[in-house]
């Protein structure tokens, strides 16, 4: 038997994952003196909310070794071996502390795999993870496969707004404030594990065909999961899915939220595309 385990920062409900055999450990987010457990004691509505009236940042907390253990022991000790999926290690410390649990636990039982990403594009990768799972696959086998499919897996997405860069030390006070009136929207991707700044663009509409030109640059496989997400904006995540309707189908694209720990830094108004790019096609 084969268990699945992720943390929160794939945002995707804990009472989803659960339905489809995945468990979930949850990071944490502390506003001033109170924590709350990622996806678990803050809807997301309530968290951005909050957010907007913060004077400062929430901090995160990530996942030590000694929840870990306790997680993959009680796996283990049912009968599963255990293939654990996690943040991005350049994001966070909680794959390092999975490694450092699975190694006190049983190494040949459970595998941990750093996906290389966060939020709806850390989703995909478990979303083919119980592909796997459910077509027999061994631990081993699923851990391997997917330790191929995260050198493919891209995430490209618009930031709304620099308030919360700013708030986090990224950027100037001046530069967040200039931004804002001329309306100028950052394009990031992840890949390999980081964030990079791979443009900026003045409108939405613009934003749509930065997306497309960077699908067409990348093309995704059609074959494997994908998602269109947002952070707080539905709405936005909706007319990229429209606008990308003639070149990709969208129909098959799952919808992700992007949740606390992630929506600490990028704040409300986010929103993109998450797949694994296909080496050998084109979108015309």
């Amino acid at each position: 038997m084969v268990k699945i385990i992720t943390d929160s920062t794939s945002d995707v409900r804990p009472a989803e994952w659960e339905k489809l055999g995945v468990a979930v450990v949850p990071l944490s987010v502390n506003f001033d003196e109170k924590s709350y457990l990622d996806g678990v004691d803050l809807t997301n509505d309530a968290f951005f909310e909050m957010l907007k009236n913060a004077d400062r940042l929430p901090t995160t907390s990530q996942i030590n070794p000694d929840t870990f253990s306790r997680v993959f022991q009680e796996y283990t000790d049912a009968g599963y071996d255990v293939v654990g999926i996690f943040i991005s290690s350049k994001l966070s410390g909680t794959c390092n502390s999975a490694v450092i649990a699975a190694q006190e636990v049983n190494p040949d039982k459970v595998f941990v795999v750093d996906s290389k990403i966060g939020t709806f594009g850390l989703a995909i990768i478990v979303r083919e993870a119980i592909k796997m799972r459910d077509a027999g696959m061994s631990a081993a086998e699923i851990a391997n496969n997917l330790n191929k499919l995260t050198e493919r897996v891209r995430l490209i997405a618009m930031v709304d707004t620099l308030k919360y860069l700013r708030m986090g030390g990224r950027i100037s006070v001046v530069t967040a404030f200039l931004g804002g009136i001329i309306g100028i929207r950052p394009m990031v991707e992840v890949k390999d594990g980081t964030i990079h700044n791979v443009g900026k663009v003045r409108g939405k509409h613009l934003v749509m065909q930065f997306i497309l030109n960077y699908l067409n640059d990348h093309p995704l496989d059609t074959d494997l999961t994908f998602s269109i997400g947002h952070s707080n904006t539905l709405q936005d995540c909706n007319t990229l899915r429209e606008f990308l309707k003639p070149y990709i189908p969208v129909e098959k694209a799952l919808i992700g939220e992007i949740g606390s720990v992630i929506g600490t830094y990028v704040g409300p108004g986010a929103f993109g595309i998450a797949y694994f790019e296909e080496n050998n096609s084109v979108i015309s």
